[in-house]
């Protein structure tokens, strides 16, 4: 069984309460250890991210605390192998439906594949004004 480091845990401060308990339950669940890369994002971090093109919207669900990226650990370092996300959606899947949260994988979307986000469907989690 995986544990969250505090680095992780602290990567998750901010971040909605459902969607950080999904995360707990696929780290149980799941087959590939992982961390958390990053919860909440600040406004000029996802400028940067846009001009830069690591993302392509303004708009993310990182802003408001309702997405988080992972990383899969593998031997004691940080991997970035397609197969191993895909196996950690699988626990994550798994999670979300046991607790019945509605998330989205990065993993899924057709125009820009974002392996190691998860985020909490837009339809079910509207931001609250």
């Amino acid at each position: 069984m995986f544990n969250f480091s505090k680095n992780s845990l602290d990567k998750m401060e901010g971040v909605h309460q459902d969607l950080q308990d999904v995360a707990h339950l696929a780290l149980e669940l799941s087959s590939i250890d992982f961390g958390i890369s990053e919860g909440c994002r600040k406004m000029c971090t996802q400028r940067e991210f846009v001009r830069t093109g690591v993302s392509q919207t303004m708009n993310s669900r990182h802003l408001t605390g309702h997405a988080i990226d992972v990383f899969a650990y593998v031997g004691g370092q940080a991997r970035w192998e397609w197969e191993l996300y895909a196996e950690i959606n699988k626990a994550f899947k798994k999670a979300a439906k046991i607790l019945k949260v509605d998330i989205t994988w990065g993993g899924s979307w057709t125009t820009f594949k974002d392996g190691p986000h998860y985020q909490l469907n837009w339809a079910s989690y509207p931001i609250q004004p």
